[in-house]
């Protein structure tokens, strides 16, 4: 194998978590082969939350000036009673996050987070992306990685040093190495169906959005049955609603049918005007949400990694997917270069150092979730904490998870 093949990164996915990993590995010197099963690459889903510990980061790798004339700096995240609008909590950001986190907090549609994602790799040497191609086989042993891909009916192959699962919760390479250590492989639905719609913002559904006030800001519904995040996306020209409910498992896959009947049902009690907004906004998309086995490992000392979604696919009740992958994917960059010559080594603390940081990620997602479907004597306590909770108190809460930076080499 040639010193250049035996250097190479080999990245299964070419979504948000696959991009940013070549960008970052390619920013280090490494040549890097992509592999995309998708013909020609789609955003799933529609709105993402870029908070700063995602943007410093992407600012780092050029992708922030491509993407900021697209997205949106919201005013504030405001939690209100899904009941009667009232206002429960706010924390501050547009020039606020920047000055205390030092990068800003974004929202935008995921095709422009992807289409800049896309374009910064296309101007970087060094970086081959093959659309249309699905991991057929891996082969591992001394002298590193082999893979092939199926494209248009072509065997491809590819050799290196590492080989990078960024395929998302329904993983082909988690399922390949979750082989190797007798714990399952595959995803596992939540229990909850995400309902998603994005409107214009000058249809009757998006005057609806501004006057239940949602229009500047990331606002969350709070209800018992169900909680809505609502926000603009588009440079301001849509907005993204996603809802969560309770709901049976559906069709595997970003997007789904599911009886509309369970956001109905869930939103009864809502004030009339959210209402109005969850009928104007259809027709709504469901999709199952899925999470991986926490236990299960994410690389191998052969030269496999997992990172974003095919590592730790968790509920998106902290707005954490996105970010938690493009930390995994410069955090992975920046500790293999540091240790080129112990690839096992730097993938075991690599994989130490991220586990804690995303649990604890995860575990404020599920105390949010919480928290929003609260009712009774528990929802008046939520309450009354928020009501007496500065705005100020709410912004340090975050801190650690919004002003994490990357460790500096040697302080891994």
């Amino acid at each position: 194998m040639s010193d250049a093949r035996s250097r190479q990164v080999v990245i299964a996915g070419a979504g948000i978590a696959g991009l940013t990993a070549a960008l970052a590995f390619a920013e280090r010197g490494y040549p890097v082969k992509l592999f995309e099963q998708a013909r020609h690459l789609e955003a799933t889903g529609a709105g993402i939350q870029l908070s700063p510990n995602a943007t410093r980061i992407l600012r780092q790798l050029g992708v922030l000036d491509r993407l900021s004339s697209h997205a949106v700096r919201p005013e504030a995240v405001v939690l209100k009673d899904a009941a009667t609008l009232r206002e429960l909590a706010r924390v501050p950001l547009g020039q606020a996050a920047e000055s205390r986190w030092g990068a800003p907090y974004l929202v935008a549609h995921r095709a422009d987070l992807q289409a800049a994602l896309v374009a910064q790799v296309a101007g970087r040497p060094g970086i081959e992306l093959v659309a249309g191609a699905r991991v057929s086989s891996v082969a591992t042993g001394p002298h590193g990685i082999a893979v092939t891909a199926q494209a248009d009916g072509k065997t491809v192959e590819a050799e290196g040093s590492l080989l990078v699962g960024a395929d998302g919760v329904w993983s082909q390479v988690r399922e390949r190495l979750s082989d190797q250590k007798s714990i399952s492989g595959k995803s596992r639905f939540s229990g909850e169906l995400a309902w998603r719609a994005t409107v214009p913002a000058e249809s009757a559904a998006g005057r609806a959005v501004a006057a239940v006030g949602a229009a500047n800001a990331v606002t969350t519904f709070l209800h018992p049955g169900f909680h809505m995040v609502a926000y603009p996306v588009s440079r301001g020209t849509a907005f993204n609603l996603a809802a969560f409910t309770k709901g049976e498992r559906i069709t595997e896959g970003w997007s789904g049918h599911a009886d509309p009947r369970i956001l109905t049902e869930a939103m009864r009690g809502t004030a009339p005007a959210l209402a109005r907004l969850a009928e104007e906004a259809g027709p709504w998309t469901a999709w199952p949400i899925h999470t991986v086995e926490p236990k299960q490992p994410w690389s191998t000392p052969a030269g496999i990694a997992l990172i974003g979604d095919a590592a730790h696919a968790m509920t998106p009740f902290a707005a954490q997917g996105a970010a938690m992958a493009i930390e995994d994917a410069a955090t992975l960059a920046d500790v293999i270069a540091a240790s080129p010559a112990d690839l096992a080594g730097g993938l075991q603390v690599w994989e130490n150092l991220r586990r804690p940081r995303v649990a604890k990620a995860a575990r404020r997602g599920a105390v949010n979730r919480l928290a929003w479907h609260a009712w009774g004597p528990v929802a008046l306590a939520r309450n009354l904490f928020l009501k007496v909770r500065a705005p100020e108190k709410l912004a340090a809460d975050l801190d650690w998870l919004y002003g994490w930076r990357e460790p500096e080499a040697g302080e891994t």
